[in-house]
């Protein structure tokens, strides 16, 4: 379900020069298929994906998506909309990778409160958008998801960053644990990233924070809210770790402070 007022600023031009319409996001076409119940909606963002060079399907409900990989169809980026007309995007996910469907998800909603944020992300989406960040942000974010999960994790890239078995490539927002990608959303990529830039050092809750929103943001209850946030995101970081390293033990966690990640290059003596 959409709401009107977040569809109108979809449609409208993006006043962030991030992309224009005909530019294209990289080379080759990539496969989007989006799911919402808004006929209006699907036809203007459809049209404009397929403007940044993108090769869209559509459909305005859940059990036509399932009947199409069942189908033995494929896609690269997978776009789900919170409220659907059988079932929400999240339990829509579920029931995809129940079905063996592991292509990227990412839920665009108009629903951006921190609840469905994190539910969606526990759920196993890839990245969070709100629908009034624009289809130029939701184009650049598809394109980036969609070469990170072709990227073979020794392909040279513009730039790599390693600490240890941890190889971070931020042009695309991937990070690979002992040459598997990890799977992190942008915003956790930015938090061990900040962890990785001071390895060794403890890196305090507002600055991890600081890094996903701007300096000073308020969020959760209180005026310390956002520490709740910061440890919510660091557990879902260090279970993906730790689906493919049950020893991962990288990040530390000091309470009255925030956390560190262990410097490899540091010995015992």
């Amino acid at each position: 379900m959409t709401i009107m007022q977040q569809q109108s600023s979809l449609a409208r031009p993006n006043l962030d020069p991030l992309l224009r319409p005909n530019d294209r996001v990289g080379d080759g076409q990539v496969r989007i298929i989006l799911v919402d119940d808004d006929d209006d909606f699907r036809e203007v963002a459809g049209a404009e994906l397929g403007d940044y060079g993108f090769d869209v399907t559509d459909f305005h409900d859940g059990p036509l998506l399932l009947d199409y990989f069942a189908a033995g169809r494929s896609a690269d980026v997978i776009i789900l909309d919170w409220n659907l007309p059988s079932v929400t995007g999240i339990d829509l996910l579920t029931q995809l990778r129940r079905q063996g469907v592991k292509i990227p998800v990412v839920i665009l909603t108009a629903m951006s409160g921190t609840t469905f944020e994190m539910a969606a992300l526990d759920r196993g989406a890839l990245d969070f958008i709100d629908k009034s960040r624009g289809i130029p942000v939701l184009a650049k974010r598809a394109r980036l998801i969609a070469e990170a999960a072709k990227l073979p994790p020794d392909m040279p890239t513009e730039e790599t960053i390693e600490k240890g078995s941890l190889l971070l490539r931020p042009r695309l927002s991937r990070a690979y644990w002992r040459g598997v990608d990890v799977g992190l959303t942008v915003t956790e990529f930015n938090i061990v990233r900040r962890l990785i830039e001071r390895a060794g050092d403890h890196v305090s809750y507002r600055a991890i924070y600081d890094c996903v929103h701007h300096c000073g943001f308020i969020a959760g209850s209180g005026e310390d809210g956002y520490r709740t946030n910061v440890r919510s995101s660091v557990k879902r970081i260090r279970n993906k770790f730790r689906a493919i390293d049950a020893n991962f033990v990288e990040i530390e966690n000091f309470p009255a402070f925030g956390y560190c990640w262990k410097d490899p290059s540091a010995t015992l003596s």
